[in-house]
């Protein structure tokens, strides 16, 4: 089997993988990824007991127990090239043999649950609610660097973005569906829709201060894209990435996000940090 060479995975002096600081053993098949390094222990507030911290950079994990269930929860910091180095590096905790440097025969799929932030994109989406993902349409540019299958539902979702956006969009748009198992399990507390992941918070997100930008308007003319019964519910930075990666790797992936702006609207959430931890309870209650 093919060594992996010291260039590509990458440890530290204790064995740890490189960014992560962690060793195969220290997080739990059940993940829970947030954007922001506060919001770990925001979440672990609630395990029952905790009996792993660590950090290194903007990356804090917290692994513990609720309900007798293990959990991990894990902050990936902001956007999609921060996701690219999480989920490599979580997968490889799992599925790759640091000793020997090869992947390993039998291979550990993870369900990963992002919590995070979005502004919402429909007039009728109210502040402060929280939104599931479907589908994710990456505008990031990340995913075009790996092999990513898609469904015919994908190919469908991307065609309908690229005749109604033509050449507006700088980026190479992509699609990923969300995990099925997951969805099941979140689809009683959440409206679900598509996801617009950029690849930052301002021009790539319709926001200009003193810099101009080449396309304007972008959040009205997603609030108007319909494919089929979906319809474009909210723009955010991380999750086209985790649905692509997560299907390359062969995990399952949901995203969940609290609506603390409304777009169409131009209103912000007058209390963000009650709108996430509600959301972060929600979500520890359906996987406890």
């Amino acid at each position: 089997m093919t060594q992996i060479s010291e260039t590509d995975l990458i440890l530290n002096e204790d064995g740890s993988i490189y960014h992560l600081n962690l060793l195969p053993g220290d997080l739990a098949t059940t993940i829970i990824s947030v954007g922001d390094p506060d919001r770990v222990a925001q979440v672990s507030c609630y395990f029952d007991s905790i009996e792993l911290k660590k950090q290194k950079r903007e990356f804090i994990t917290h692994t513990g127990y609720l309900n007798n269930k293990r959990i991990s929860v894990l902050s990936t910091g902001i956007s999609t090239d921060n996701i690219d180095i999480v989920f490599n590096e979580m997968d490889a905790l799992f599925n790759i043999d640091f000793t020997s440097r090869t992947i390993k025969k039998e291979l550990t799929p993870l369900k990963i649950i992002r919590i995070g932030t979005a502004g919402g994109l429909q007039a009728d989406i109210p502040l402060d609610s929280s939104i599931m993902t479907r589908y994710a349409v990456g505008l990031d540019g990340l995913l075009p660097f790996y092999q990513l299958p898609v469904s015919q539902d994908e190919q469908d979702l991307l065609r309908t973005v690229r005749y109604a956006f033509h050449h507006e969009l700088p980026a190479i748009p992509y699609v990923s569906e969300g995990s099925a198992v997951l969805r099941d399990l979140f689809k009683d507390k959440f409206e679900m829709g598509i996801t617009a992941t950029c690849a930052g918070f301002y021009a790539p997100q319709g926001r200009f201060l003193r810099a101009p930008g080449t396309v304007l308007g972008l959040a009205e003319k997603l609030s108007g894209f319909k494919f089929r019964d979906q319809r474009f519910t909210n723009f955010e930075m991380e999750t086209a990435a985790m649905y692509g990666l997560g299907r390359v790797l062969g995990h399952e992936c949901c995203s969940l996000s609290a609506i603390v702006a409304n777009r169409i609207t131009k209103k912000f959430s007058q209390d963000p940090k009650k709108v996430i931890d509600r959301l972060i309870q929600d979500v520890l209650s359906q996987l406890a």
